[in-house]
């Protein structure tokens, strides 16, 4: 591709593989952690609109979770590949913590997937139930090793290096590394609004278009609860990530603030919008409040932080791309929020089901839980560079030694397949969602005695292509 270096090629393959791989394991984690509550509901209230339900979700789980593993396998081996003197360097920690991601979250969810879509008229309700669980805490474990993992590279401590390799000395430091429990913390309530978000956008459209099941409006009732309640818990998250990425990594934050110097005596405004500038080094056209965030970020209204022009050049952040992400993905939270309370007051007066400017405000930020998310890594990411490994090692010091032109035809290649594959997979999901929680009936994903489920897709009864002659 004209223009682009080896360099850039490679960030820009890595970036895209990842946009699309981490919408699955989000949705994955929120899904399961889903099915869970609904499966307990059900065996405790004995309302079948709870069991509706489950059958519905996890007819999306199961593809959901089918994506997200076939395209967890070609970013992973994207660090031999395209990064392998980043695998070489670091890959003492990264290997091992990855295995361990293997063998004890993917085990965990392998060994019991198979028991939670196929098992409902095979193993007692107790059983199932517990599937379910351990399915749902392998999601959790995944997600535990991965951003431990991930967590490490923006605060690397507990090794050392010698003759140019990291050697781990103290695992317990390197797995709770100082930014991990905000990164996690973070994560995981971000997959949990994600999904909520999710599962009320689906509820929404089925209410616009009249179908007021009683499965319908307890999942509606359900996310606007999660949201409710998970909304604020997220920015409150957020804060204080951002005073832990402040203490390890000031040049992240100057980039998300688009601050370039400190005035004497003066705190630091928090601009709203603007348009930071690397070559002048300035943030044109901006609208700020004075101080603001000097009290958000020292709880001082005088309180300085570091600015982009206290670091050399070559070791500063796009500051455009990262402080628009940081933007983004605030202003998805606040709406968020606000889609939250205004739902909270509509049940108050006893109106949550009959409002179609709720159904629709529902409807329009379901997909907002993931562009905020995406958002939020873009900040991380690109917000940590020129580093791969914060401080240690350089990103181009970590690319592997490829033409511009071989990245250039690896890019194109996957950008096809991916808009093919996942793009039919997507649009398959979205029409299960379509069709909406059915009647009280057997699990649509059993099979008969004598056969075996292939894949997690074998829990969808509802054919990719429908024949000329389908009724669907």
């Amino acid at each position: 591709m004209s223009g682009l270096t080896a360099l850039e090629l490679a960030r820009i393959q890595f970036g895209f593989t990842v946009t699309f791989h981490i919408v699955f394991p989000a949705i994955t984690i929120g899904l399961a952690a889903f099915l869970a509550v609904l499966e307990g509901l059900w065996l405790w209230k004995k309302d079948d609109a709870y069991l509706d339900l489950y059958h519905f979700w996890s007819k999306i789980f199961a593809v959901n979770f089918a994506m997200g593993v076939v395209s967890g396998l070609v970013m992973a081996y994207q660090f031999g590949t395209n990064w392998s003197f980043y695998s070489q360097f670091a890959g003492s920690i990264t290997g091992p913590l990855l295995t361990y991601e293997v063998l004890t979250a993917f085990f965990l969810e392998a060994g019991f997937l198979g028991v939670m879509l196929f098992g409902w008229n095979k193993v007692g309700r107790g059983l199932h139930f517990f599937a379910t669980l351990m399915v749902a805490l392998g999601t959790m474990i995944s997600a535990t090793w991965i951003l431990a993992s991930n967590s490490w590279m923006q605060t690397p401590q507990g090794h050392e290096v010698i003759n140019g390799v990291v050697i781990p000395v103290d695992w317990f430091a390197i797995i709770f590394n100082p930014s991990f429990p905000y990164r996690l913390a973070h994560m995981v309530t971000a997959a949990m609004l994600s999904t909520a978000l999710f599962v009320g956008a689906s509820a929404a459209w089925h209410l616009l278009k009249g179908h007021k099941t009683p499965a319908v409006k307890r999942m509606f009732s359900m996310a606007l609860w999660m949201l409710l309640f998970t909304a604020p818990l997220q920015m409150l998250i957020g804060d204080m990530h951002g005073l832990n990425t402040l203490k390890h990594q000031p040049a992240k934050i100057a980039a998300m603030e688009g601050h370039w110097a400190n005035v004497p005596g003066e705190g630091v405004p928090l601009i709203l919008f603007g348009l930071p500038d690397m070559e002048a080094e300035t943030t044109h056209y901006k609208v700020e409040i004075p101080r603001l965030a000097s009290l958000i970020l020292t709880h001082s209204l005088d309180g300085q932080i570091p600015a982009l022009k206290d670091f050399h050049r070559e070791d500063r952040p796009n500051a455009a791309v990262v402080f628009w992400s940081f933007r983004v993905m605030v202003g998805l939270g606040l709406l968020m929020v606000l889609l939250g309370v205004y739902g909270a007051w509509l049940r108050w007066r006893g109106r949550l089901y009959q409002s179609p400017l709720l159904a629709r405000f529902a409807l329009w930020m379901g997909p907002s839980g993931l562009i905020a998310l995406l958002a939020g890594w873009y900040v991380t990411e690109i917000g940590r560079q020129p580093w791969v490994v914060y401080g240690l090692m350089r990103t181009k010091d970590a690319v592997s030694e490829h033409s511009a032109m071989t990245l250039s035809v690896g890019l194109v290649v996957l950008v096809v397949m991916y808009l093919g594959i996942f793009g039919t997979g997507i649009g398959y999901m979205l029409r299960l969602v379509r069709s909406g929680p059915q009647g009280h009936a057997p699990h649509a994903g059993e099979i008969a005695d004598n056969q075996r489920p292939a894949r997690p897709l074998s829990a969808v009864d509802d054919p990719l292509y429908s024949s000329p002659n389908s009724t669907h």
